[in-house]
């Protein structure tokens, strides 16, 4: 096993039993992927998927003019670069975000021209510019207006159609009314519900109920046609002297015979007895088809067809009219032969629509359109075209109605059609094929038959009747996560259609006038809706920066509040509760403790979105009980089909499951199976959890409630003075740290040509450069710089000079990590007992020498601002020269009135002097007189300067001038721009540096042993050229010599060219760079200069302030007791804190205790590892020992004997403090394995 950089010099002992199969993945792909997906930016034009911006481009434009004459086409965008990088937008106060470029086509009819296809008359293309468009960075997050905001995904309901009850909530019988409700991605919601009669109604958008048949007529259906559609018929023989009945036999089960059902003479069914599957038979066997029935029989039967006097053309029944013996005896006096009756029953064929047929009050498509029309727009007088267009725009017009792809996937499975592709709008075969528009013919060719809303209407009454479930809406294959991209989308197409409405009137006068299609669109609406999204929608949050996990777990949050989502009011418990879906999907323990619990939640730590956007989680294949390393990724809807093992099933040979009943989730349920009906099985025992909860060890011995706070209060660790990872862990420390963007990753590997603190060179391994690459990477640190919780972020390299790294290597901690390991707090010796009361109720003694050894120790950076204003009096003035202020006050301050750096200051001492001019005032007498006699004018400013917060005190650390245009900068602000200018300097002429060495030493390769044809210092033609010759000479002289080969001199001209250019495109970076920093800044209206002033205040921990271990215990610190107070062990050894004991076993969070013991354990083995340091033990010693440690533990197994002397006895030195622990969540030591540690560690058991 290949250690990296970083992971040799403090390698974990894992006590995991499974091996790892599949990687964590990279934490934020969420964020970053959904992002990609949506600007498409690294995809050429023609091959951009109809997705993201591409997909808002195609819905909105071709912008048709309302006479059809004119049209503004789109035909493809592209991102410019950004003016500023993001360190600079972030000291700005500036969006970081790239310029949206569009190209559009403007096309011209000739409307004078005869014919239906009208000749093109003109054409102009042009590229419009549509305003900026946040960009990303490379950790997730966007920096709007200077701050880094996060969009949090939401997990909302996915569009498509839902069956659903009122769990009988509604009527007093608590009878259960079924409804079923239509969802698109945008447009209008269409619900279907039973009322208690058993009639169904129709509501659109919520408004007032019609009947559902209103609907069904005004796609063109009438009244027979809706019957047919919803029944089965039976057919009755209608005659003088006997009625028969066509039968069916199957229909009669479960009915009270009314008479005696003979075959041939036998009687088959006694009158008064009910016919059973026996009886239906027996009427099969013997084929019977026709039955004789009594005329009572017919009676309350209900037609399914008008009948018509043949002769005379007289409607004798209408359909859906119910027989009686009046209007049975007049058809059999008419003649009529044979009527339909429908088929209905009271068991599982209700007459439900026959029902809401007789309550409809319209008779004709018309009256239903204008019923829709009355209830849409109560008020408006109704117009047949402006009912129809009503009726058509609602939802069956692209432009107003779209199910998406995701809907029309779920409405397809839901209605039981195998196909998943269809139209975006709803599709009804007879309502399309009436419409006459190029679209409706292309749909009805396409899609034939189907019919959307009877389809729904079917699966409803199936319901009703008993037959098919309802929806489970909380089941995550009913939820899908809409991400950053697609929500992004959705506010671009916002602005877009806004805009729409003007390139219309527009494109008017374009038919007559020579407009260019940049005078048609105004940007500003489509500008407006991005920034508003970006600014202030309730899902883009100012990131939780306290630390990296907070970061990371921020960005990989699904929320279900925000817009089209719930409210924390409406959302009741079924919502919040966890659901058997949200395995290895969403995590059961971390959320929010207050009013969003259940609303907020966190990805599991496998968990990703799928192409519609729900929640897959990934298993391994499981064939003939054997396990393969193949892997499948599983959405809760294909997941009820399997049965899944899981991760800690016990495996044999080969990955053959040994159990033969295999403990198992099948459709949402925990049961046993025979191994060989197992399909697949969990990939890891950390999949159903978070980030948060995958970092808690012992997480297994914890009660859930207690987890739960334990991964929320992870999240509030403010990062100490001193990072120290834990010594006992889950091994999820590594990719927290990494993945969160905190820590330098080498983008390349190679050696570390110089480091200091604030930045590292690598000099790039040849093979990993490409062509036209520079072969240096440079790696700017961030120092001491103000987090959004106004915490320190400053990092720390962790390699030297001549390190040899690779590709992935961690070069420079972060705040709260340590050598590229998360590190929240420390390790501290704690004793569970009581002291004097001091820890009742949760309360925490500490140690003074934990306050002196500054363990807890944490630095803050406070920004405080000063802005100098045009005022009416005058302009206000930042200087030293402030009235009524002593020396002593502005000893602090430089020529320019601002605070130097490294200044100590406390509360009420002056960072920026600025004076305000103040008016005139009345003199009082004796002002006057003062003034008569002393000649002076008194001052007529005022003291307005920036003064250090009371309860605050600190260091100068950073000073940042912004200066208006125009306006002269001050000493203090050229001299920052100064040292900036020098920074990227030495930052270029380091890369320069380092590119030059590499191309002379490929030119000295070149030219050593070549034959000269003359060169300078006097070089003879034939004169080998050998190494000494060129160190004598100044490498630029080496490009004058001349040699015999061609071939060889045109390569070295071209290498002389290859110098030129680089110097150029340095030079030309330089003068850019030098161009930014000494621009003048974008201030806000009447705003001449801004100072920032930073300040670094370090806070020790007192008493009142909360601690918290990881599993949920947390309390106050009461004292702070010097250390000859402090209990102490058998050896002398003064303990850190004291915690009370009766904090364990009610809140059942026995994983402290574990954890605890564990940790004596890993501490105890340090020890030992430092006493053998101490005694000069033979590297061969300290190997045997630390293999003991590592693999005669139990666990997983480390490869010591990989490690050089060199660096083993750097391990070692890394280990005094104590041996790095792993005990992954559900897969964590067992006691006997601690105890085995104890052992090691000399300590008693």
């Amino acid at each position: 096993m290949a250690y990296s950089f970083t992971e040799k010099k403090r390698i974990r002992k894992n006590f995991g039993k499974q091996a790892s199969i599949l990687d964590t993945p990279y934490l934020l792909a969420i964020q970053l992927d959904s992002y990609r997906k949506f600007l498409q930016v690294d995809k050429a034009e023609d091959e951009r998927e109809r997705i993201g911006l591409h997909a808002a481009f195609k819905s909105v434009f071709p912008i048709t003019s309302y006479s059809g004459n004119a049209s503004l086409e789109y035909v493809s965008y592209r991102l410019g670069e950004p003016v500023f990088d993001v360190k600079e937008c972030q000291l700005r106060g500036l969006t970081y975000a790239a310029p949206l470029r569009v190209k559009v086509r403007l096309v011209v009819l000739d409307k004078e021209a005869a014919g239906a296809k009208k000749p093109v008359k003109d054409v102009r293309e042009q590229e419009v510019y549509l305003g900026e468009l946040p960009l990303m960075t490379d950790n997730g997050t966007f920096v709007v207006n200077g701050t880094e905001r996060v969009i949090v995904s939401q997990l909302h309901r996915s569009p498509g159609v839902f069956f659903d009850h009122d769990r009988g909530k509604t009527h007093s019988s608590g009878k259960l009314l079924f409804s079923a409700r239509i969802i698109p991605y945008r447009g209008s919601w269409l619900d279907f519900e039973f009322d208690p009669k058993d009639c169904v109604f129709a509501r659109i958008d919520r408004r007032r109920k019609l009947p559902v048949t209103i609907i069904l007529r005004a796609l063109g259906m009438n009244e027979t046609e809706i019957l047919a559609t919803f029944f089965d018929t039976n057919t009755f023989h209608l005659g003088r002297d006997e009625v028969a009945l066509q039968l069916v036999p199957q229909r009669l089960r479960g009915e009270t015979a009314t008479f005696e059902i003979r075959i041939g003479d036998t009687v088959i069914v006694e009158e008064g007895r009910r016919i059973t599957a026996r009886h239906v038979r027996q009427l099969e066997d013997a084929k019977v088809t026709r039955l004789r029935v009594p005329r009572e029989y017919v009676y309350g039967k209900i037609l399914a067809h008008d009948v018509v006097n043949t002769e005379t053309g007289e409607i004798l029944a209408k359909a859906n009219e119910v027989l009686t013996a009046a209007s049975v005896e007049k058809l059999i006096e008419a003649g009529i032969a044979q009527v339909n009756t429908l088929y209905v029953n009271d068991l599982d064929r209700g007459a439900y629509m026959s029902d809401t047929l007789r309550i409809d009050p319209t008779k004709t498509r018309l009256e239903a359109l204008v019923e829709i029309y009355r209830m849409m727009r109560p008020g408006e007088p109704p117009t047949k075209d402006a009912a129809e267009n009503l009726f058509g725009n609602l939802f069956f017009n692209p432009e107003r109605y779209d199910l998406s792809a995701v809907g029309r996937m779920k409405f397809n499975r839901r209605v039981g059609r195998k196909e998943i592709l269809g139209p975006g709008v709803l599709y009804d075969l007879k309502y399309t094929s009436g419409r006459t528009d190029e679209a409706s013919k292309r749909l009805v060719a396409q899609y034939g038959q189907m019919s959307d809303i009877i389809d729904v209407l079917k699966v409803l009454i199936d319901i009703r009747n008993g037959n098919g479930q309802v929806d489970d809406i909380d089941h995550l294959g009913n939820r899908r996560v809409r991400s950053v991209g697609e929500m992004a989308e959705n506010a671009f197409r916002v602005g877009l259609v806004r805009v729409e409405r003007a390139v219309k009137e527009r494109l008017t006068i374009a038919e007559t006038e020579p407009l260019m299609p940049q005078e048609m669109i105004n940007a500003k609406p489509v500008a407006a809706a991005v920034k508003e999204f970006f600014g202030s929608s309730q899902l883009s949050q100012f990131m939780d920066q306290n630390n990296p996990l907070s970061e990371v777990t921020h960005k990989r949050r699904v929320s279900a509040l925000g817009p089209g989502g719930l409210t924390r009011e409406r959302a009741g418990f079924e919502v919040r509760d966890v659901h058997p879906t949200h395995y290895g999907r969403v995590c059961p323990i971390e959320t929010p403790e207050g009013p969003n619990i259940g609303l907020i939640n966190s990805l599991s730590v496998y968990a990703r979105t799928n192409q519609y956007g729900f929640l897959e989680t990934p298993y391994r294949r499981v064939e003939n009980g054997r396990v393969t390393d193949r892997i499948d990724y599983l959405s809760a809807i294909e997941e009820g089909e399997y049965a899944i093992a899981q991760a800690n099933a016990v495996l044999g040979a080969g990955g053959a499951l040994q159990d033969v009943l295999v403990s198992c989730r099948f459709q949402n349920e925990f049961t046993l199976m025979p191994r060989e009906r197992i399909n697949y099985m969990d990939v890891s025992p950390k999949q159903i959890v978070s980030v948060a909860a995958s970092l808690i060890p012992f997480l297994e011995h914890d009660d859930a409630n207690r987890a739960l706070m334990g991964s929320n209060m992870q999240r509030q660790a403010v990062p100490t003075l001193r990072s120290e990872t834990p010594l006992v862990g889950t091994g999820m420390e590594r990719p927290v740290a990494i993945d969160s963007g905190v820590t330098v990753i080498a983008r390349r590997g190679g050696a570390v040509d110089s480091v200091d603190a604030s930045r590292i060179v690598v000099r790039v391994n040849d093979e990993e450069t490409t062509a036209g690459e520079p072969g240096v990477d440079i790696y700017n640190l961030t120092k001491y710089t103000r987090s959004n919780q106004n915490t320190c972020i400053n990092q720390r390299p962790l390699v030297n000079a001549g390190d040899v790294i690779a590709r992935g290597d961690v070069l420079a901690d972060g705040p709260s990590t340590h050598l590229g390991e998360l590190a929240l707090g420390q390790n501290l010796l704690v004793a569970f007992m009581p002291w004097n009361g001091y820890n009742f109720e949760d309360s925490i003694l500490i140690s003074e020498r934990v306050v002196q050894e500054d363990r807890f120790t944490t630095i803050h950076i406070e920004e405080l601002t000063c802005v100098a204003r045009d005022t009416k009096l005058g302009p206000e003035e930042i200087t030293a020269d402030i009235p009524n202020v002593g020396d002593a006050a502005l000893a602090k301050l430089d020529e320019a009135g601002i605070a130097f750096i490294g200044a100590e200051v406390k509360a009420g001492d002056i960072l920026v002097g600025k004076v305000t001019p103040k008016g005139e005032t009345q003199l009082t007498p004796e002002e006057k007189l003062l003034r008569a006699i002393f000649g002076e004018k008194a001052s007529d400013v005022k003291d307005t300067g920036l003064r250090v917060p009371p309860g605050m005190d600190g260091t100068v650390i950073d000073v940042r001038v912004f200066t208006r245009d125009g306006v002269e900068k001050d000493s203090r602000a050229l001299s920052i721009e100064k040292a900036e200018i020098e920074r990227v300097r030495k930052d270029f002429a380091d890369q320069q540096r380092i590119l030059e060495d590499d191309l002379f030493q490929r030119v000295r390769g070149m030219l050593v042993g070549q034959t000269a044809a003359g060169g300078p210092r006097k070089l003879k033609s034939g004169t080998r050229i050998a190494s000494e010759y060129l160190d004598e000479l100044p490498r630029e002289e080496w490009f004058e010599i001349r040699l015999e080969s061609e071939e060889a001199n045109s390569q070295l001209e071209q290498a002389s060219e290859r110098l030129k250019l680089q110097r150029k495109a340095f030079e030309k970076r330089l003068d850019d760079k030098k161009a930014k920093i000494t621009a003048g800044d974008d201030l806000a209206p009447g705003v001449l200069k801004m100072v920032k002033v930073y300040l670094a205040v370090k806070r020790r921990v007192q008493p009142g302030d909360k601690m918290a271990g990881r599993h949920g215990n947390k309390g106050v610190i009461s004292t702070i007791v010097p250390v000859e107070d402090m209990p102490y062990l058998e050896d002398g050894t003064p303990v850190d804190v004291v915690l009370n004991p009766l904090g364990v076993p009610s809140r059942m969070n026995v994983g402290q205790v574990l954890e605890t013991h564990l940790g004596w354990a890993a501490k105890g083995v340090g020890l030992r590892i430092g006493r053998m340091l101490e005694a000069q033990a033979q590297a061969a010693e300290l190997r045997g020992f630390l293999k003991q440690v590592y693999n005669e533990t139990g666990g997983q197994r480390e490869d010591i004997e990989s490690l050089n002397d060199a660096d083993l006895t750097q391990l070692a030195k890394n280990l005094v403090n104590g041996v790095p622990m792993a005990t992954p969540v559900f897969d964590g030591a067992s006691e006997a394995e601690i105890k085995r540690m104890l052992a090691l560690a000399e300590l008693p058991l």
